[in-house]
């Protein structure tokens, strides 16, 4: 057995979590159990699908556990019994009790998608792209009874520079599986280092109402909104009693009435500045350009939104 290999329970649920799994298995750990929240009703038919971090670790032939809650003494009875070395969090989405975190020998370590103290909480990613954050990272926290609290053992920052939600969570997931594997290999040489009192912020879930565009903001705000919510729940307005999606857009001249359509190209006024979208999707439709959509239903100038 190699020196720095650990018996590992890994704890996620979404995409995000994957490569994340992946990268443990890929180092030579022992990952001996996989816990992910319970399959969930998806597609038109509502069948059970089980998260993407199930169904990975099912094909990796790693044990899974898909508990509703691990505040049952059974659930934390089975937990301990792994005789874990460590365990290793990434979104999973449900709240660690204390007997838990404990149980391991070296603790619970979390992938936390932002520069903590920033963005603690469940949208750090989209929470940092509404704000216009200049940039975001990944950190490697030790767990604690509070909400992303803990120490901090190892980070590293990337550029948002433009970026939608959807890339930013790929770039951020590689980045967090690159760093748990370093400081896994060696965890002596990272030691945790508390999160400094200043610039904390609170991250909160996504709520679906917030992806209605109000064209009285700004438009730089209007194109931040639009690149936070893309790929889901999609930035969204309506006409004709139709709903559409935006999933791309720039930032164009001009001025008109505030969400009035001031140019054959979809170019929308808005409280400051216009925003022009270029990937759009009308309700049961897929995604395409703008000006492909305009070709088969005219949205013209004088229209208001």
């Amino acid at each position: 057995m190699q020196p720095n290999r650990l018996r590992i329970i890994f704890m996620g649920t979404p995409a995000f979590s994957v490569p994340v799994l992946q990268a443990l298995v890929d180092a030579g750990h022992d990952v001996v159990a996989s816990y992910s929240q319970p399959p969930r009703p998806a597609g038109r038919g509502k069948a059970l699908m089980p998260s993407p971090v199930q169904a990975r670790a099912e094909q990796l032939g790693i044990a899974v556990r898909t508990q509703l809650s691990l505040r049952v003494s059974d659930a934390q009875a089975e937990f301990a019994a792994f005789g874990a070395d460590i365990a290793v969090v990434a979104a999973y989405g449900l709240i660690l009790p204390p007997s838990v975190l404990a149980a391991p020998r070296l603790g619970c370590l979390n992938v936390h998608a932002s520069l903590l103290p920033r963005w603690r909480g469940a949208a750090p990613i989209q929470r940092a792209i509404l704000a216009g954050d200049a940039e975001t990272g990944v950190c490697i926290m030790q767990m604690e009874a509070g909400l992303d609290t803990g120490p901090v053992l190892h980070r590293a920052a990337t550029p948002i520079d433009g970026k939608t939600a959807g890339a930013l969570t790929d770039e951020l997931s590689a980045m967090g599986a690159r760093l748990m594997t370093t400081v896994l290999a060696d965890i002596a040489a990272f030691p945790p280092a508390p999160q400094p009192d200043d610039g904390m912020t609170y991250a909160p879930k996504i709520d679906k109402a917030e992806a209605r565009i109000d064209w009285t903001r700004s438009a730089d705000e209007i194109e931040r909104l639009i690149r936070a919510f893309n790929p889901v729940p999609g930035a969204f307005f309506e006409h004709g009693g139709e709903r559409f999606r935006i999933h791309a857009a720039m930032i164009g001249a001009g001025s008109g009435l505030t969400g009035q359509v001031i140019g054959d190209a979809l170019e929308i006024a808005c409280g400051s500045g216009v925003v022009i979208p270029t990937q759009i999707q009308r309700a049961g439709r897929g995604v395409m350009p703008t000006s492909e959509l305009l070709r088969g239903f005219p949205i013209p100038a004088g229209t208001q939104l």
